[in-house]
């Protein structure tokens, strides 16, 4: 008899991401032979830079595999705080950072570090398909708060203040916004952070898509809140540097140092060898950043103009490397919708569901031109309701 362990309500309740579920499909697929094209995926196309390499490669040959303080070696913590000094104008000390394994570790530990059962967290919807779930695998309870295509996906501060409630405890912030590609103006921070401070409440602000933005000013809510809030940020995007598995959080010491207990009892440090490569792209040169930044607003550019052009209409984002198309001229329903996409045109995108962005589909434009010129060859073949 085979024996079956009872898994917890916690796990039993946990979906997996739509991200993951389409990516698996379209591998499906293309093993059975199809040619598909995924613009599933949040992952830059460019090979992380050379010096980078460089740096892990010399940090093998000093022999640095050995484990490290939970929270990261010195000189990246140090390398972090110059970074957030110098770019963001913010002031922490190296104690006050924390180095993860990828900016998702970050977030997750600082959401068991500061929920209780029943505790709300507020997030302007569409969202990152992992927030809710963190939420709800902390113990909290997520609480949307919905921003529309004709705002350009702004933030309403008076939706915000009307989804506030006595159990109110966070506010989630991401911006450059995934999936809409949303930046939020200054003025709209501090109207956010003087709600966190007269209500008591911590502000996570996810800023891993700080590099990648089109003309609109990238200005941290920690400049108008610090003791209020939680940056979260890492090389994944900026520096092409997924698989490597670096994140942060910089914020008030004693969240710092539960978010450390919290990993000494888990995962321990990140990888040793990319923590001196991180080193190397924090200090680096900026010439890759705005090279792939230049190529990541081309791109933007055709895909909006060509899925506008088709009747799927799609709002210019202002940052990070997706679109949010309004998918209603090909089927009511957003799963459906992404379905006819990849079974009909052999093109992999995310349904907006598990994004709170019913009737629409995100697209990830970080791929080669000659992709999103295929793709939209592909699109204009389907049949429209």
């Amino acid at each position: 008899m085979t024996f079956m362990p009872a898994l917890s309500k916690k796990v039993l309740g946990l979906k997996p991401s739509s991200t993951v579920a389409v990516t698996t499909r379209a591998l499906e697929l293309k093993q059975a032979g199809r040619d598909i094209i995924s613009l599933s995926v949040g992952e830059p196309d460019f090979d992380t830079p050379p010096h980078i390499i460089a740096a892990a490669k010399a940090a093998l040959d000093a022999g640095r595999t050995r484990y490290t303080n939970v929270n990261g070696i010195p000189e990246l913590r140090g390398a972090i705080a110059d970074k957030l000094a110098r770019e963001n104008g913010l002031s922490y000390a190296p104690e006050a950072v924390t180095v993860t394994s990828g900016g998702k570790q970050a977030i997750f530990n600082a959401l068991l570090a500061l929920l209780d059962a029943g505790d709300e967290v507020l997030i302007p919807a569409p969202h990152w398909v992992s927030y809710p779930e963190m939420v709800r695998f902390a113990g909290g309870v997520p609480v949307t708060v919905p921003t529309t295509a004709e705002s350009g996906y702004q933030l309403d501060i008076a939706a915000l203040e009307a989804a506030l409630t006595p159990r109110s405890k966070i506010i989630m912030l991401n911006s450059p916004n995934n999936p809409t590609g949303a930046v939020y103006p200054p003025e709209t921070l501090q109207a956010i952070a003087e709600i966190a401070q007269q209500r008591g409440l911590m502000v996570i602000s996810d800023e891993i898509y700080e590099h990648i933005i089109y003309g609109a000013p990238q200005v941290s809510i920690a400049r108008f809140a610090p003791q209020h809030t939680l940056v979260i940020n890492g090389a994944s995007k900026a520096y092409a540097m997924t698989g490597w598995r670096i994140g942060y959080a910089a914020g008030p010491g004693p969240l710092i140092q539960a978010m450390n207990a919290i990993q000494s009892q888990s995962t321990s440090n990140a990888n040793s060898v990319a923590q001196w490569a991180a080193v190397a792209a924090i200090t680096g040169s900026y010439a890759f950043i705005e090279a792939s930044r230049q190529a990541f607003q081309r791109r933007r550019d055709r895909i909006v103009a060509g899925l506008n052009a088709q009747g799927l209409p799609t709002p210019t984002p202002q940052g990070a490397f997706y679109v949010l198309s309004d998918t209603t001229s090909l089927h009511p329903d957003e799963l459906e919708a992404g379905r006819i996409i990849l079974e009909g045109a052999n093109v992999a995108v995310v349904p907006g569901t598990d994004f709170a962005a019913p009737g629409r589909v995100r697209l990830s434009y970080a791929t080669s031109m000659k992709n999103i010129e295929e793709v939209l060859r592909r699109l204009e073949t389907l049949p429209r309701r």
